[in-house]
């Protein structure tokens, strides 16, 4: 086993995945492809180099010591094609242009990044959030930083779009103290023309998660014009209620903060059939899943 993983910045202080202050890794690597994704740079599980054309002031250090001869524009579709993500770039870049969005840390170094914020952790009842990208993609790395911090006692919680294959990652998730996993569509086919796969594995892991006596939360992220109707929130709801033992959701509204990434990856943004649902939408679909016997819950 490699003792290296692939990783975006990983996030202290976090007080959105979980229970008091916490640390959130960052996992890249996704199996979906969601076409409303806030984290472009962790589909791959590999490095990424951004490249900010309104903060370049166009000095030419990053194109003078490349090995691969790219030229200042890293997102013209040519020069992405040459880049090797080595970062040597980013090193020489007096305005930050460049950044690495997407790193190779040891395990020593992100136990180390979580040993430093656990203090945090003890006085507020937090902890660590495994997320991503899909933590379990990297289930190797992931599986020693949850035995190592399993065994001081942290406090864990996954984030996962639960496509994964349950007997593989079940030693894993046994350790979660929480498991927030998605819901992203109820119809197979429409959920498959949004994330790129079909539902039938995800359905199937949501059924088996009693069998760990874990915690776990349903998170529909909501968004107009993909799953926002009456239908599709009622039939999750049921689901949920029939195949959780103690079911609770969580509403995620989708929001476009996510669309600057697009931009300095140089790849194409989200639809703008995509919309943010209005706080009275919110509230009627909040109404119709606590009336089919599910709790709302809310750590944002």
């Amino acid at each position: 086993m490699s003792n290296y993983g692939y990783f975006m910045e990983p996030q202290n202080f976090s007080v959105n995945d979980g229970d008091g202050i916490r640390t959130t890794i960052f996992f890249a690597g996704c199996p979906l492809n969601c076409r409303w994704c806030a984290n472009p740079e962790g589909l791959e599980d590999v490095r990424r180099i951004s490249f900010n054309a309104e903060t370049c002031i166009g000095c030419g250090k990053c194109a003078l010591n490349c090995p691969e001869d790219i030229g200042i524009n890293l997102n013209l579709p040519e020069e992405r094609e040459k880049c090797t993500s080595c970062g040597r770039c980013v090193e020489y870049c007096p305005t930050g242009s460049r950044k690495k969005l997407v790193k190779r840390y040891a395990i020593e170094d992100i136990l180390e990044i979580i040993k430093r914020q656990e203090i945090f952790y003890r006085y507020s009842g937090g902890g660590v959030t495994f997320s991503g990208g899909e933590a379990t993609l990297q289930q190797d790395i992931l599986r020693v930083l949850v035995n190592n911090l399993y065994d001081r006692a942290v406090n864990l919680a996954i984030e996962t779009s639960g496509y994964f294959e349950f007997e593989e990652v079940k030693d894993i998730l046994k350790r979660m103290d929480l498991i927030f996993i998605d819901i992203k569509h109820m119809d197979d086919i429409k959920h498959k023309k949004f994330t790129g796969i079909g539902n039938t594995k995800i359905l199937n892991n949501i059924k088996r998660l009693n069998e760990l006596n874990v915690d776990v939360v349903v998170r529909i992220p909501v968004i107009v014009g993909v799953n926002a109707d009456r239908r599709n929130i009622i039939e999750t709801a049921r689901f949920v209620n029939k195949n959780i033992k103690n079911p609770k959701i969580e509403l995620l509204p989708y929001h476009n903060f996510g669309d600057e990434k697009y931009e300095v990856l140089g790849i194409e943004k989200p639809s703008g059939e995509f919309k943010r649902p209005s706080p009275d939408l919110l509230d009627k679909l909040k109404n119709l899943i606590k009336a089919e016997g599910v709790n709302i819950v809310n750590f944002k």
